[in-house]
């Protein structure tokens, strides 16, 4: 049975990260009608807005899709586990809300790619608007939106690592998300009043008041409409009824890096073989929907700590308790952080420009997921590669709009990734042995002493190596002929369709990826509303300089400021992936 059909200036699909943040912008003093299809439910949740709680929602199945990878050729057929966030801010509610800028070379890189008028000094306005960072900055932003903290530090190992890492021969950055990404300091989190500051918390409880504005949840899209080429609206399922909403400006998809593609596909937009073996009538070919598949991949390096000072005794079930009951009556102590208070970026060897590694520390030995917890006080660093060169793809598994989808990141297929990844454990092993750690470096537990040859590393990598859950790419954005959206972020081809989440990523970027999609998603909006900020009078392009002869950088001061057409002939690996 079909209800009557509904008509609004725009149909938001997708309430996540991106959505949210379109939903506000819309429909804020625009008097424009915006629609919110959201295929999850309600965020609210004890277990969500609790920071230290960070991996309930994400084993939860209220809150995550509970998707894995098909079998991985690089990892020996291994099902990576993939969450998605479900219900309202997406991810942005089951993540480990880490904030991350990003490089500025990244947005030169996306520039370089195709994304025209995505340079970094057309998208730092957009995080400022966006943030409310605590203590400011000359590049921060101090009145928006989105509350980004730090930790208070207060355990020893997080100055104990940082120093380590000093005295190792890399910078301090006393804020990675200012003009020195590169170094080793503080790291931010979306975090306010000690509560996770998800995008609906941010963004989208406040845009509610508006009565222009409109959120069904529960609202599964089976697919676009289009008249020819013209997307008209939308087809929803919510409790056995089928609706249909018209959509008199544009429909904007913004169901992430999985499920855009997925849409896409079943609206018969995508690679005309793959739709035409589900039955799918083909509305426009377009071979690069669900192709481009990128991640980010992170192990852990993990050793026993020979003080007691690690977060290990805080994970008894009495300790969990007193620590839930002061956030609930305080929103303080031990439940007001995600714990990766600091952290570092770094190159991988001499003649890379930008940082291409990424370092969590985190003063407690756990499983990635934290389900497994070392027998006694332990540290470890979460570290990873952020350039990868594999490539996956995301695929339909039927036509059924209850379906989940088939994805391969065909993790570790480029033979450059293994020496990145092995990169990743010998670097961080050498921070480990400094001065400044001597006292707390106990016994290495993952990999352990004895896997210190390539092949034991390769071992390693492929039975512990997990998706950092930061998927991109899948409608990338460019001007190629496998481009999915312009750099407007309209579908090539279609008109009033445009697709704006981290799918229109042309690369990851150099650290956790949900800040880039929220400024993203800023700065898209006002491409649709016509009405773009200006370009930063001061975006500076920071490189070490001596990054061609050196892997890494003790000296802020020896760095120096490169101008564009310098930087895309120095990128010319990277543009070439």
């Amino acid at each position: 049975m079909t209800r009557g059909v509904e008509t609004y200036d725009y149909i938001i699909i997708g309430a996540g990260s991106a959505g949210c943040v379109l939903a506000r912008r819309l429909s804020e003093g625009t008097g424009l009608r915006v629609l919110v299809l959201e295929a999850g439910g309600s965020d609210r949740s004890v277990i969500v807005a609790m920071p230290a709680a960070l991996t309930m929602p994400m084993n939860t199945k209220r809150f995550n899709w509970g998707m894995k990878t098909e079998p991985e050729p690089g990892l020996n057929g291994r099902e990576i586990n993939l969450p998605r966030g479900k219900g309202m801010g997406g991810s942005s509610s089951i993540n480990g809300m880490c904030y991350v800028r990003g490089n500025p070379m990244d947005y030169e890189l996306w520039a370089a790619k195709g994304a025209t008028g995505w340079h970094w000094a057309n998208v730092l306005p957009y995080f400022q608007r966006m943030e409310n960072a605590q203590g400011g900055g000359p590049l921060r932003g101090t009145s928006g939106p989105l509350k980004v903290t730090r930790g208070t530090e207060k355990n020893p190992l997080y100055h104990a690592f940082v120093d380590a890492a000093v005295q190792a021969g890399y910078a301090r950055s006393d804020n990675m998300n200012e003009v020195q990404h590169e170094g080793f300091g503080p790291m931010e989190m979306t975090v306010g009043d000690g509560m996770r500051c998800s995008a609906a918390v941010a963004y989208l409880r406040p845009a509610l008041k508006n009565p222009k504005l409109r959120l069904v949840t529960k609202a599964t899209v089976t697919r676009i409409l289009f008249d020819g080429k013209t997307a008209t609206g939308v087809e929803y399922l919510r409790y056995g009824q089928t609706h249909v909403a018209h959509a008199a400006r544009e429909v904007i998809l913004s169901a992430g890096s999985i499920m855009s593609p997925v849409i896409l596909k079943r609206s018969g937009v995508g690679p005309a073989a793959e739709l035409a073996a589900h039955g799918i009538e083909v509305v426009h070919a377009s071979e690069g929907v669900g192709e481009n598949l990128m991640d980010h991949l992170e192990l852990y390096v993990q050793y026993e700590c020979r003080e007691p000072v690690s977060l290990f005794p805080w994970m008894s079930l009495p300790a969990k308790a007193l620590i839930g009951l002061k956030w609930l009556a305080t929103r303080r102590g031990l439940g007001a952080t995600n714990h990766f208070e600091t952290g570092g970026h770094i190159r991988s060897r001499a003649g890379l420009v930008y940082p291409d590694i990424q370092f969590h520390f985190l003063p407690l030995a756990i499983s990635y997921d934290g389900k497994t917890l070392a027998n006694g006080h332990g540290f470890q660093v979460h570290v990873g590669t952020k350039r990868s060169k594999s490539r996956g793809w995301v695929r339909l598994r039927d036509k059924d709009p209850s379906s989940l989808p088939r994805v391969q990141f065909n993790y570790m297929t480029h033979e450059d990734d293994w020496t990145e990844m092995r990169a990743c454990i010998r670097l961080s092993r050498e921070i480990f042995t400094q001065a400044a750690m001597a006292r707390y470096t106990g016994a290495e537990l993952a990999p352990g002493a004895q896997a210190q040859s390539d092949d034991d590393l390769d071992a390693f990598i492929r039975k512990k190596v997990e998706s950092a859950y930061h998927p991109c790419g899948t409608c990338r954005m460019g001007t190629d002929p496998f481009a999915v959206v312009d750099p407007e972020c309209r579908v090539i081809g279609l008109q009033n369709l445009r697709v704006i989440d981290a799918s229109i990523m042309p690369q990851a970027t150099a650290g956790d990826l949900n800040a880039p999609t929220l400024m993203l998603a800023e700065r898209a909006a006002d491409i649709v509303l016509q009405r773009l900020l200006p370009e930063a009078d001061e975006a500076p392009l920071m490189a070490p300089q001596e990054w061609q002869e050196c892997q890494r950088s003790p000296a802020i001061a020896r760095n120096y400021a490169m101008d564009r057409a310098e930087l895309c002939a120095v990128l010319s690996t990277d543009l070439n992936n």
